[in-house]
């Protein structure tokens, strides 16, 4: 039995479609009253609970020999910080700690890119940089850091497990719709919409699941994977969903450094009119952050293979026309979901 925690957000619901697909039997381990819609048809057993609950957390791990643990909760806002500690950090050892009383063969934990600590242009990103418990520009990243280094501490001390860092993560099946998931739909309407400066490393969802399966079976104990895709600036990703949707609108461009200036009065608005902003002042850093960022040794260790994101793209378009009904326009700020 398999057990994935934060199984019905984008990365999780791939996964346990792929996992299904080549025929383990697998547990999801969902919060009360949290929509699973995104698992309509799968063969898969729903557990309710929480990961700070451990009693709720005990039911669902018991008998199960691999884990992957990607529930998390990610908050735009900082007095939501302490909440997200909470389920980040102490979600996570609360995992750590079954999984050594109950057995648990492997844990395959999802921490981020961001978690690693920031390096200027001309140093890559890669797996020899350390986890940055104290990131000035970002409280979800020092989260994931602490939580990260928790499973790390925890492999010296025997438990089996492996980290995987996904990097921006995009693709069909994004049923709570992520943060580019929402600006895509915004870039394929037939009316003027937004872009700025700056790029990242965007990586197909269907590859990241592919990537936790990989670091599953192949991943050495204690070692960390980063699973990116390609580099894309943000005007690139723009005309490349624009393409694939057959729309040309004219793209209002605001600088970074505009932008910067207006994403907290986008973040104030945010919190009254509870109307997600298209981009918020930890968006705009890591857009304009070092994203030359290196999967190469997931792909040598793991027999990892990212596709090009024009395909992504093109599929993600298709989907999202496909699928207008069952997408739910959610706000991150009071969301738990699979990390990255």
């Amino acid at each position: 039995m398999v057990l994935v925690t934060g199984g019905a957000g984008h990365i999780g619901n791939v996964l346990v479609r792929d996992l299904v697909a080549k025929g383990e039997r697998v547990r999801v381990l969902a919060l009360p009253g949290e929509d699973v819609s995104s698992l309509d048809g799968i063969d898969v057993e729903i557990v309710r609970g929480n990961i700070l609950v451990i009693e709720q957390l005990r039911e669902a791990m018991t008998g199960v020999s691999l884990v992957y643990h990607l529930a998390s909760f990610v908050a735009l806002t900082a007095d939501k910080y302490e909440l997200m500690r909470k389920v980040n950090v102490e979600g996570t050892a609360n995992v750590i700690s079954l999984c050594k009383e109950l057995g648990v063969e492997r844990l395959v934990y999802t921490s981020s890119i961001h978690a690693f600590e920031r390096v200027p242009e001309g140093v890559v990103v890669n797996e020899t940089l350390q986890f940055d418990t104290q990131n000035p520009d970002g409280l979800y990243d020092r989260t994931k850091a602490e939580a990260t280094l928790l499973v790390l501490d925890a492999v010296k001390e025997g438990l089996d497990a492996v980290v995987v860092c996904p990097t921006g993560v995009i693709g069909p099946y994004d049923y709570k719709l992520s943060e580019i998931g929402e600006l895509m739909i915004t870039w394929m309407k037939k009316r003027a919409s937004i872009s700025t400066d700056g790029a990242y490393d965007f990586v197909d969802v269907r590859d990241v699941s592919v990537g936790h399966m990989l670091a599953a079976e192949k991943g050495v104990s204690g070692e960390v994977y980063i699973l990116g895709g390609e580099r894309l600036t943000i005007k690139a990703l723009r005309a490349m969903v624009q393409n694939a949707s057959s729309i040309k609108t004219m793209a209002i461009n605001i600088p970074s450094k505009l932008a910067l200036l207006v994403a907290p009065i986008a973040e104030f608005f945010y919190k009254i009119c509870k109307t997600r902003p298209k981009f918020t002042t930890y968006s705009i850093k890591t857009l304009l952050s070092n994203s030359h960022i290196s999967s190469l040794k997931a792909i040598q260790e793991l027999g990892y293979k990212p596709r090009q994101l024009k395909e992504t793209i093109k599929d993600t378009v298709e989907w999202l026309k496909m699928n207008k009904s069952k997408i739910q326009h959610s706000l991150r700020m009071t969301s738990v979901k699979p990390t990255a």
